[in-house]
């Protein structure tokens, strides 16, 4: 299993894989923090979906990680990418049946290759935490934040607490994409399937029928990352349900996937 890691990290390094994806991370996770405050007294607001997050807000203890908590969604999104190309492509490229004849068990094999992209999602996530948060210490001056309650021990604790919320939603998120690329056994289909259906489909039914955010996966995973609507809130989702709803939805395509893998001939 950890051979297998070890060598799912070698492609996960890849110059091109590597750098391209975290560029990307750096360049939206300073975006979306950047506009919390550049856009701060703007009319139009300065968060998603034209919310206002306001100097009382962003003065709090969990002032700081506004920004992150924000860019959470985004990375999940990558997660789901990266993991669905790199569960697809050993069908496409024929490569796993040369993978199953080093290691023949299959489970060790799908072990090590999530074991290898989970911490590849965990370089992603501490590069955003580093980058939106100097993003916001940077610019809060500016924007005449206090960061005084930053970095106190509440502070602290919310920066903590945000950190796991997003390694949860993201490695969801990602595991979601891996069912998808072991499903499909085609990157473009598992990746294409993937953002259509968070980007596009999701927010569709949300706005036609507001309830249906309490039961569709993404809409889960993006409350756990932004650590869910305040109890009794009608806007949002409470934490627990996108914790337990969530669960449940990567819980079951996990299981159905790692069925198939194991049964399934290998080939395309």
């Amino acid at each position: 299993m950890w051979n297998v890691a070890i060598a799912e990290l070698r492609k996960l390094r890849r110059p091109t894989l590597f750098l391209g994806t975290m560029g990307a991370v750096a360049f939206f996770s300073a975006l979306f923090s950047s506009l919390l405050f550049l856009l701060i007294d703007s009319p139009d607001g300065n968060s998603d979906r034209g919310r206002m997050v306001g100097r009382e807000v962003l003065s709090l203890a969990t002032g700081g990680v506004q920004g992150f908590s924000s860019v959470g969604g985004f990375l999940g999104i990558i997660a789901l990418c990266v993991f669905a190309a790199q569960s697809a492509q050993e069908y496409t490229y024929g490569t796993l049946r040369n993978i199953l004849v080093r290691q023949p068990g299959r489970m060790r094999v799908l072990a090590g290759k999530f074991i290898a992209m989970k911490l590849f999602a965990l370089i992603m996530i501490i590069l955003s935490a580093f980058v939106s948060i100097t993003a916001s210490l940077l610019l809060a001056p500016r924007a005449k934040v206090s960061t005084d309650l930053w970095f106190n021990a509440d502070g602290r604790h919310a920066l903590f607490t945000a950190f796991i919320n997003i390694i949860i939603s993201v490695i969801g998120f990602g595991t979601i994409g891996m069912v998808l690329g072991l499903l499909l056994r085609s990157p473009i289909s598992a990746i294409s399937l993937g953002v259509l259906w968070l980007l596009i489909v999701e927010n569709l039914l949300i706005a036609v029928k507001n309830s249906l955010q309490n039961w569709l996966p993404g809409a889960q995973l993006a409350s756990i990352a932004s650590g869910g609507a305040p109890m009794g809130s009608a806007n949002g989702v409470e934490y627990s349900h996108a914790l337990l709803v969530g669960g449940i939805y990567v819980a079951v395509g996990a299981v159905i996937a790692t069925y198939l893998f194991v049964r399934r001939d290998v080939s395309n």
